[in-house]
């Protein structure tokens, strides 16, 4: 079963090495165990999205660049989120900040190729 997300909820990069901590602004009006509740429109690279360590996706240019460098042998480089859309699958009869609800089933799509998923919900 679905449920709603908050900040600090740990995700993973398909083409990352290491998981990360999403970033809710504290500026919304509802929080799930003292976080703030987190809609679709936080996708933000460096914002709302760290870092997933290395990135070792081919379609990443530093990664592909490296990787050339390397004779051909895939050389893994700092991830640098590219996620211009939005999450999909928000809950949407619940607004918050005018946007879809945020729920640990959603998927981010980075640039890179990456598919972004939750490892949990934050509300620990």
């Amino acid at each position: 079963m679905a449920s709603y997300v908050c900040s600090s909820a740990q995700m993973k990069c398909s083409m990352g090495s290491s998981p990360a901590a999403l970033t809710v602004l504290p500026i919304r009006t509802i929080f799930l165990t003292g976080k703030p509740k987190a809609n679709i429109s936080d996708h933000q690279p460096l914002v709302n999205i760290a870092p997933f360590g290395l990135c070792r996706s081919l379609a990443n240019p530093t990664v592909a660049a490296a990787t050339a460098a390397n004779l051909g042998r895939l050389q893994p480089m700092p991830c640098i989120p590219n996620t211009p859309a939005p999450w999909l699958g928000g809950k949407m009869d619940v607004i918050e900040k005018g946007q879809p609800a945020l729920l640990d089933t959603c998927k981010l799509q980075c640039v890179w190729a990456g598919t972004i998923s939750f490892i949990n919900n934050g509300q620990i």
